[in-house]
């Protein structure tokens, strides 16, 4: 049948589920320790300023197609459940999206440093965890776009589902685009909240009653394979929630309330073909340039160590999830920071990350999550902050966009993804824009006492792997 024009104007089909999962829970009520705020941002560079009015339109449209972006968060009473997103009835997009002028003279830092006091800002939880900030009076009159949100909205996958669907393929108007109503406003209470919940696990019971009768009945057929299915699914877990054999790093050990940001273009055709030159992936390549780095840096301060703790989000996404949310497991490493020929490097932190996604409990942490999401907050920062908090650096590869976008009239040349430091000591992340790897860092000022060195390295880290492809374009810093 031809799409009706309901059809045409309903909202995109994303971020869907109105309860959080374990995992996003966990993240929305770590907050009580201030360390582990989980904010996400993104700082994208347009090529010029665009019409205040049509970017306000504009973001005004996006919250209609994203009826998410709508929405605030209700806890069930007494926190006896997982959070809730419900239409918020007193949404203000004048709240939500705004703009700023740098100073003269002031320029990207001065954008990036603005950045980073808005991203530091806590959410006001009474309202939709989603700010929009546009930065003009940038240099050759340029402009940039800040996009902050709380990580329980999406992981980095369900970020690129969102975007590629949001974003304009032209610098022209389209009239002909969806134009979806309003979402209705929800007055839903903690109580009701509770209720709901504890009539959907009522339910949830008895089906889970019948499945696992089925699969007892499936074990008793074949008792010998499911007793060594289930020893080597808890050696599996055994290893996936095990610490990382490696000791923090000496230089990194504090940690404070403060994030400072920096920003990094590579070229992602150089970075993609030292890969290849070097027989591995680009994940490879770009940890194996992090790790340069921080041996660079460790070595310059006459700290030389040989592995440290990392972590990186591995997504646990099928085909037929819903878009948005988060489906991802963190997999932790003792990373060879010490092995200085880059191609070893690449080749050995490759292994490692293989071999954690072979894990027949790669996906673990989803058997324990629903149960620390249900602890008292305090316990349950004390639990969660420990699995990231000894983490000196925390690493994302999201996919990123290779075709021209726009937004309101202005072309996105640039996105930095700008993660979270959940009580790690650095979050680096890079993003694929065109011909561009986007490197975003945030990094604890307490932790990475020298910035401009630790800036200096990480060029000098992507440089070692660019240089196994002759003629590969420099790394640039570009704030």
């Amino acid at each position: 049948m031809p799409p009706t024009e309901t059809a045409h104007d309903a909202p995109l089909a994303w971020g869907e589920s109105r309860e959080m999962n374990a995992l996003e829970a966990l993240m929305w009520r770590g907050e009580v320790d201030p360390r582990l705020r989980s904010t996400i941002s993104s700082f994208g560079v347009l090529d010029c300023v665009p019409d205040w009015d049509r970017f306000l339109a504009a973001c005004e449209w996006g919250t209609r197609m994203v009826p998410r972006f709508r929405q605030k968060v209700v806890e069930p009473t007494l926190g006896l459940g997982n959070p809730v997103w419900v239409n918020d009835p007193d949404f203000d997009l004048h709240y939500h999206v705004r703009r700023m002028s740098v100073t003269e003279g002031g320029g990207w830092r001065e954008a990036l440093s603005l950045s980073e006091q808005i991203a530091m800002t806590p959410f006001d939880k009474a309202r939709s965890p989603l700010e929009v900030v546009l930065f003009e009076g940038l240099p050759d009159g340029k402009a940039a776009m800040l996009m902050k949100m709380h990580h329980s909205a999406t992981d980095g996958i369900g970020g690129f589902q969102l975007f590629s669907q949001l974003h304009s393929r032209s610098r022209e108007h389209n009239p002909r685009k969806p134009q979806p109503g309003m979402p209705e406003p929800e007055y839903k209470t903690p109580r009701d909240v509770f209720v709901e919940q504890l009539q959907r696990d009522a339910s949830q019971i008895l089906e889970n009653a019948a499945d696992g009768a089925g699969r007892l009945f499936s074990a008793l057929r074949d008792p010998v394979r499911t007793v060594s299915n289930a020893a080597r699914f808890a050696s599996s877990l055994g290893r996936v929630l095990a610490e990382p054999a490696a000791e923090g790093s000496p230089l990194l050990r504090k940690r404070s309330l403060s994030w400072r940001f920096q920003a990094f273009d590579v070229s992602f055709p150089d970075l993609r073909a030292a890969s290849k030159i070097a027989g591995a992936s680009l994940n490879d390549a770009f940890l194996g340039s992090l790790l340069g780095a921080f041996r660079l840096y460790h070595e310059k301060h006459g700290c030389p160590i040989e592995t440290m703790p990392i972590a990186i989000p591995i997504s646990v996404r099928k085909p037929d999830d819903p878009e948005g949310g988060n489906k991802f497991t963190g997999a932790r490493f003792a990373a060879p920071v010490g092995i200085a020929d880059p191609v070893e490097r690449m080749r050995a932190m490759g292994e490692m990350v293989r071999a954690a996604r072979e894990e027949p409990a790669l996906d673990g942490m989803s058997l324990v999550a629903p149960a620390l999401a249900r602890l008292p907050s305090p316990l349950l920062t004390q639990l969660s902050g420990s699995l990231t908090a000894s983490n000196d650096l925390q690493a994302s590869n999201v996919p990123g966009f290779r075709e021209d976008l726009y937004m309101a009239g202005a072309k996105i040349e640039r996105v930095y993804g700008l993660g979270p430091l959940p009580g790690c000591a650095t979050m680096i992340t890079l993003i694929t824009h065109g011909d561009t790897a986007c490197v975003g860092v945030n990094l604890d000022p307490a932790a990475v006492t020298d910035p401009e060195l630790f800036a200096q390295c990480l060029v000098d880290g992507f440089s070692e792997v660019l240089a196994l492809n002759e003629g590969a374009a420099a790394p640039v810093r570009r704030v």
